[in-house]
Protein backbone atom coordinates (compact mmCIF):
# COMPACT_ATOMS: atom_id res chain seq x y z
CA UNK A 1 0.00 0.00 0.00
CA UNK A 2 2.79 2.28 0.76
CA UNK A 3 3.26 5.23 -0.99
CA UNK A 4 3.19 9.23 -0.73
CA UNK A 5 0.86 11.10 2.29
CA UNK A 6 -2.37 11.89 1.21
CA UNK A 7 -2.88 9.27 -1.35
CA UNK A 8 -6.22 7.92 -2.17
CA UNK A 9 -6.91 4.88 -1.01
CA UNK A 10 -9.95 2.97 -2.03
CA UNK A 11 -12.39 1.39 0.73
CA UNK A 12 -11.68 -2.71 -0.30
CA UNK A 13 -7.90 -1.54 -0.15
CA UNK A 14 -8.89 -0.03 3.40
CA UNK A 15 -10.60 -3.05 4.44
CA UNK A 16 -7.78 -5.77 3.13
CA UNK A 17 -5.14 -3.25 5.03
CA UNK A 18 -7.35 -3.68 8.14
CA UNK A 19 -7.69 -7.59 7.77
CA UNK A 20 -3.93 -7.77 7.51
CA UNK A 21 -3.21 -5.82 10.33
CA UNK A 22 -5.72 -7.64 12.41
CA UNK A 23 -3.86 -11.05 11.51
CA UNK A 24 -0.41 -9.65 12.00
CA UNK A 25 -1.74 -8.32 15.62
CA UNK A 26 -3.62 -11.68 16.23
CA UNK A 27 0.11 -13.94 15.39
CA UNK A 28 2.22 -11.28 17.89
CA UNK A 29 3.06 -8.45 15.88
CA UNK A 30 2.76 -5.16 17.54
CA UNK A 31 0.50 -3.13 15.83
CA UNK A 32 3.00 -0.33 15.11
CA UNK A 33 5.08 -2.48 13.19
CA UNK A 34 2.28 -4.27 10.92
CA UNK A 35 0.83 -0.63 10.12
CA UNK A 36 4.15 0.39 8.71
CA UNK A 37 4.79 -2.71 6.98
CA UNK A 38 1.77 -1.58 4.97
CA UNK A 39 3.25 2.06 5.03
CA UNK A 40 0.65 3.95 6.69
CA UNK A 41 0.85 5.37 10.20
CA UNK A 42 -0.64 4.27 13.02
CA UNK A 43 -3.25 6.89 13.49
CA UNK A 44 -4.20 6.28 10.23
CA UNK A 45 -5.67 2.52 11.22
CA UNK A 46 -7.06 4.14 13.97
CA UNK A 47 -9.05 6.47 12.15
CA UNK A 48 -10.00 3.72 9.57
CA UNK A 49 -11.50 1.92 12.52
CA UNK A 50 -13.25 4.21 14.04
CA UNK A 51 -16.85 3.79 13.89
CA UNK A 52 -17.37 7.67 13.52
CA UNK A 53 -14.90 8.07 10.20
CA UNK A 54 -16.86 6.58 6.65
CA UNK A 55 -15.44 3.66 5.07
CA UNK A 56 -14.77 5.49 2.11
CA UNK A 57 -12.28 8.38 0.96
CA UNK A 58 -14.85 11.43 0.94
CA UNK A 59 -12.50 13.65 -1.44
CA UNK A 60 -13.68 13.20 -4.44
CA UNK A 61 -16.82 13.45 -3.99
CA UNK A 62 -16.44 16.68 -2.59
CA UNK A 63 -17.67 19.79 -4.77
CA UNK A 64 -15.66 22.35 -4.66
CA UNK A 65 -16.21 25.62 -5.53
CA UNK A 66 -14.82 27.20 -8.71
CA UNK A 67 -12.03 29.53 -8.42
CA UNK A 68 -12.57 32.93 -7.84
CA UNK A 69 -9.92 34.05 -10.74
CA UNK A 70 -11.43 31.62 -13.33
CA UNK A 71 -11.90 33.20 -16.56
CA UNK A 72 -15.51 33.52 -17.96
CA UNK A 73 -16.92 32.19 -20.93
CA UNK A 74 -16.52 35.59 -21.94
CA UNK A 75 -12.82 36.04 -21.47
CA UNK A 76 -12.18 32.53 -23.14
CA UNK A 77 -13.73 33.82 -26.40
CA UNK A 78 -12.06 36.92 -26.14
CA UNK A 79 -8.30 34.91 -26.33
CA UNK A 80 -9.59 32.83 -28.65
CA UNK A 81 -11.03 35.60 -31.42
CA UNK A 82 -7.95 37.51 -30.79
CA UNK A 83 -5.29 34.49 -31.25
CA UNK A 84 -7.46 33.35 -34.36
CA UNK A 85 -7.16 37.02 -36.16
CA UNK A 86 -5.20 36.72 -39.30
CA UNK A 87 -2.11 38.83 -37.57
CA UNK A 88 -1.59 36.81 -34.82
CA UNK A 89 -2.95 32.74 -36.30
CA UNK A 90 0.48 31.94 -37.00
CA UNK A 91 2.31 32.99 -33.96
CA UNK A 92 2.93 31.05 -30.30
CA UNK A 93 1.62 32.93 -27.46
CA UNK A 94 5.01 33.45 -26.23
CA UNK A 95 5.40 36.37 -29.37
CA UNK A 96 0.95 37.31 -28.93
CA UNK A 97 1.56 38.45 -25.70
CA UNK A 98 4.56 40.98 -25.91
CA UNK A 99 2.45 42.22 -29.54
CA UNK A 100 -0.53 42.86 -27.47
CA UNK A 101 1.48 44.14 -24.68
CA UNK A 102 3.40 47.11 -27.34
CA UNK A 103 -0.12 48.06 -27.71
CA UNK A 104 -0.80 48.53 -24.67
CA UNK A 105 -3.61 45.33 -24.64
CA UNK A 106 -3.40 43.00 -22.05
CA UNK A 107 -6.00 40.08 -21.88
CA UNK A 108 -4.27 37.22 -20.36
CA UNK A 109 -1.26 35.75 -19.58
CA UNK A 110 1.14 33.62 -21.45
CA UNK A 111 0.62 30.33 -19.73
CA UNK A 112 -3.24 31.35 -19.51
CA UNK A 113 -3.33 31.64 -23.09
CA UNK A 114 -1.39 27.95 -24.09
CA UNK A 115 -4.14 26.47 -21.34
CA UNK A 116 -7.11 28.11 -22.88
CA UNK A 117 -5.75 26.90 -26.78
CA UNK A 118 -5.15 23.66 -25.49
CA UNK A 119 -9.06 23.43 -24.05
CA UNK A 120 -10.08 24.62 -27.43
CA UNK A 121 -7.95 21.58 -29.48
CA UNK A 122 -5.93 24.84 -31.31
CA UNK A 123 -2.86 24.09 -29.42
CA UNK A 124 -1.11 23.13 -32.48
CA UNK A 125 2.21 23.97 -34.47
CA UNK A 126 1.70 27.80 -34.74
CA UNK A 127 4.53 29.71 -36.79
CA UNK A 128 6.40 29.54 -40.32
CA UNK A 129 9.09 26.82 -39.17
CA UNK A 130 8.38 23.31 -39.79
CA UNK A 131 6.84 20.73 -36.84
CA UNK A 132 9.72 18.80 -35.21
CA UNK A 133 10.03 15.51 -36.94
CA UNK A 134 11.19 12.25 -35.61
CA UNK A 135 13.59 10.14 -37.73
CA UNK A 136 14.36 6.58 -37.45
CA UNK A 137 17.46 5.55 -35.62
CA UNK A 138 20.36 5.23 -37.80
CA UNK A 139 20.93 1.58 -39.16
CA UNK A 140 24.49 1.93 -39.12
CA UNK A 141 26.45 0.11 -36.18
CA UNK A 142 29.80 0.83 -34.77
CA UNK A 143 32.09 -2.38 -34.22
CA UNK A 144 34.91 -1.76 -33.96
CA UNK A 145 37.89 1.50 -34.77
CA UNK A 146 37.72 3.32 -38.39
Amino acid sequence: MGGQRGRLISGPDRKRAIELIKEATNSGSRLKVACAELGISLRTYQRWISTTSPNEDQRPLVEREAPANKLTEAEEKEILSICNQVEFQSLPPSQIVPILADNGIYIASESTIYRVLKKHSQNNHRGRSKKPTSRPLSTHKATGPN
